[in-house]
């Protein structure tokens, strides 16, 4: 007898000058993904439920559109799609902007294309933390929200809990990239491919690709990765974690492992590897620098635990997936 699949929803937010094409684009995206993931015959694999989420003249969002029958469930991930017309306050209203802080502290990874970084960044839950947005806005953005770390060059940031893209047409990498989270890259790339998106093979199909788990509904350990996702595992102990959490350390250690299905150590080399596979990519710092800076006081730890995770060394994997040509490297 088969099977009976799991369901993953993925809400997409349609609010006052929403891209309805990128809404529907997400939606048609999912549903390729979860007819390539049948004709595989991947039957362990959970199927995409798309919601669509409309904010209400009072800034509340309630679901008015489901792609499956089924419960109810929490969100794997809320999308807010770009706008073709400027940013406008009204758009964010505070209740808005305090439901989208309410997803995020109860797991829902969040991903804002272009103005949708904007609405990130007005909610507060991108101080402190790497962010992208579209070019034509990134000097006010950098103006408004000073505690961003904007990287405004980039068409993407990955930071775990939170992804920002930066172009109107991005909400199609943004899509694939949760498709790869949930599905796998063969997927993800099966489905760009019946799409025509391009979809070359990239960085983020080299070893493993690191998706943390953030919907397992353990409040304590969620704060924690929050936690580590601001300040990337670096200079971080067993007892800072615990403390976090509010936990006796080896409650915290089942609890952690029991959430994440990782230890805390094995998470937080994830996250490091994270940090520095995106510096090999993106600019032309030396390995040892990159092994300080992502918390590694020994660079060989890093090259040893790099290795492992990616199945490449530091320097391959930079001569490979690195942007920065290699005359201008240091």
């Amino acid at each position: 007898m088969a099977l009976e699949r799991s369901i993953i929803e993925l809400g997409v937010l349609i609010y006052s000058g929403a891209q309805m094409a990128a809404v529907h684009g997400l939606t048609d995206l999912f549903g390729v993904a979860n007819r390539i993931a049948a004709e595989h015959q991947a039957e362990q694999l959970p199927l995409l439920r798309v919601s669509h989420w409309q904010v209400d003249p009072d800034g509340i969002p309630a679901r008015v559109f489901a792609s499956l029958a089924g419960a109810d469930q929490p969100l794997m991930a809320l999308l807010v799609p770009p706008s073709i017309a400027e940013f406008h306050e009204e758009q964010a209203p505070p209740a808005l902007l305090d439901w989208l802080r309410r997803q995020h502290a109860g797991g829902t990874v969040l991903g804002g294309v272009c103005i949708g970084s904007i609405m990130l960044a007005r909610s507060g839950l991108l101080d402190g933390r790497r962010a992208t947005t579209h070019w034509s806005s990134a000097e006010s953005f950098a103006a408004r929200y000073p505690a961003v770390c904007l990287e405004a060059d980039k068409p993407m940031v990955d930071d775990g809990d939170l992804i920002t893209s930066a172009g109107l047409m991005a909400w199609s990498d943004l899509g694939l990239r949760l498709v790869e989270r949930v599905l796998g890259p063969s997927i993800g790339a099966s489905t760009a491919r019946f799409l025509v998106i391009e979809h070359s093979a990239s960085a983020s199909q080299c070893g493993s690709n690191f998706a943390p788990i953030f919907s397992h509904g353990d409040a304590a350990i969620l704060k924690v990765q929050h936690w580590l996702q601001g300040c990337g595992a670096v200079n971080v102990s067993l007892p800072d974690m615990a403390r976090q959490a509010g936990l006796e350390e080896r409650t915290f250690l089942r609890r952690f492992r029991c959430a994440t299905g990782l230890k805390p150590t094995e998470y937080c080399q994830h996250l490091r590897v994270g940090k520095a596979r995106q510096m090999l990519e993106f600019t032309h710092s030396t390995i040892d620098h990159i092994a300080w800076t992502v918390g590694y006081q020994d660079p060989n730890a890093l090259r040893e635990i790099f290795k492992r995770i990616t199945g490449l060394a530091p320097s391959d994997y930079r001569n490979r997936f690195g942007v920065i040509p290699a005359g201008a490297r240091q």
